[in-house]
């Protein structure tokens, strides 16, 4: 299983969906475009692809001039029925390959928040073993409009579009699923001064969101990312 990972900002690794694709012995091919990575050409040596997220949006083609070439790459993995994730910016940028419509700003939502699966989600290869509502890290600004032919996955007050599948395999989540304890932590201190000039009392509030939200967003997120990797 050789897994193509795009990499669009510093510190922003895998978490939880590493552990998942380390324990089905998955084989990594990390490329950081952001920094002059060049893309693949095709889906062909992969199997499937993860587009993480990052702290801009998703139509800044102007400083992040790749993009194009990724929306590409990304309707090819889909083309050859190969398992796509975005999460976060990832999951906008999925949205925006297949013709939905990004909605830059308004959607600013930071720390552990719950989500609602909808109906069709209880069906879902990936999410259908969750609880109906958990909660999950969210670091967000923006949000789109589905793409026609996407599933509706899971939403919230903040974000109508949380999750989404397109086709068999291809799925978007705004929502960090893959941040666990250690990963919020580690970002809490990487991305200090960013996060308190928006939220000056993060860093008193994040050992007791931690205790209070942590554990079932952790299982939450460990159960996804397994679930996705299944789909592989």
């Amino acid at each position: 299983m050789r897994v193509l990972v795009v990499q669009n900002y510093d510190n922003t690794g895998l978490g939880q969906v590493g552990a998942a694709l380390a324990e089905a012995g998955a084989d990594l091919d990390l490329r950081l475009p952001y920094k002059g990575d060049p893309l693949p050409n095709d889906a062909a040596g992969h199997d499937a692809m993860v587009v993480l997220g990052g702290g801009q949006n998703a139509l800044a083609d102007d400083e992040y001039p790749y993009f194009p070439a990724l929306l590409e790459l990304t309707r090819d993995f889909a083309g050859k029925d190969r398992a796509v994730l975005g999460i976060c910016l990832g999951s906008q940028l999925v949205a925006r390959a297949f013709g939905g419509e990004n909605r830059i700003g308004g959607a600013n939502e930071f720390g552990w928040h719950g989500v609602s699966l909808t109906p069709d989600a209880k069906a879902d290869p990936v999410l259908g073993a969750l609880p109906e509502k958990f909660p999950i890290f969210q670091w967000h600004d923006d949000t789109f409009v589905l793409p026609e032919n996407a599933v509706r996955l899971a939403g919230n007050d903040v974000a109508e579009n949380q999750a989404f599948r397109v086709g068999r395999a291809v799925y978007g989540f705004q929502f960090h699923f893959e941040a666990d304890r250690p990963m919020v932590k580690d970002w809490s201190t990487s991305f200090a001064p960013t996060i308190a000039a928006r939220h000056p009392d993060w860093a008193s509030k994040l050992d007791g969101e931690m205790a209070r939200n942590g554990p079932d967003a952790d299982a939450a997120g460990l159960a996804i990312a397994r679930a996705w990797v299944a789909t592989i």
